[in-house]
């Protein structure tokens, strides 16, 4: 039994086989939620209160400069390559994010699984806060579903920007599959950083 294990980590879209190769059909579109705070100085008047963000009523200091707005790109596709059942129970592959794999109830047969890699791009030195949702179900035209649990990544739960505004993060996770998991298959992965 043939499964699609060429899931993307931040990736909407859907899977197909073209004879062997899985390739992606649909855009990729990332979640992304940055918390930006406007500061206010000085006292503020009874009016001000009524327009406390706007900085044009009177006694109102300027607010803050916004920080520099982060992006986050897809570097390398988080990708448990192409994978045969040994039996209708099922099986897993995990997939580290230094790239190490191990298999159960499964067989890789192409040797291509990769971990994922995103880049964060934002203010140089910032703290950012990067949160992986706990589970992912990637649901199948035929109704199947296979699940993405235990996503990792090799950052800190509080990581900081380099000097340049750039930290490099590499993702893994465990794929879950039963034994009617044969298909091609669709899901989005989101992955929420934000500027502490």
């Amino acid at each position: 039994m043939w499964v699609s294990a060429g899931t993307a980590a931040m990736v909407s879209g859907a899977f197909t086989r073209t004879s062997p190769v899985w390739r992606q059909e649909q855009p990729m579109r990332l979640v992304l939620l940055l918390l930006l705070a406007a500061v206010l100085a000085g006292p503020g008047s009874p009016a001000g209160a009524q327009c406390r963000l706007c900085g044009s009523a009177p006694g109102l200091g300027e607010p803050a400069t916004a920080a520099t707005p982060m992006r986050l790109e897809v570097e390398t596709r988080l990708d448990f390559d192409r994978l045969v059942l040994r039996s209708p129970a099922g099986g897993q592959a995990r997939l580290g994010p230094d790239g190490s794999r191990s298999l159960a109830g499964v067989e890789e047969i192409g040797g291509r699984a990769f971990a994922g890699t995103i880049v964060i791009r934002g203010e140089a030195g910032r703290l950012v806060r990067i949160d992986l949702p706990a589970e992912i179900r990637m649901s199948g035209i035929g109704g199947g579903q296979i699940r993405i649990t235990d996503l990792v990544s090799d950052a800190p739960a509080v990581a900081r920007l380099d000097s340049s505004g750039l930290l490099r993060v590499r993702l893994g996770g465990r794929l879950d599959i039963s034994g009617e998991a044969e298909g091609d298959y669709r899901g989005e992965i989101p992955i929420t950083v934000e500027y502490l």
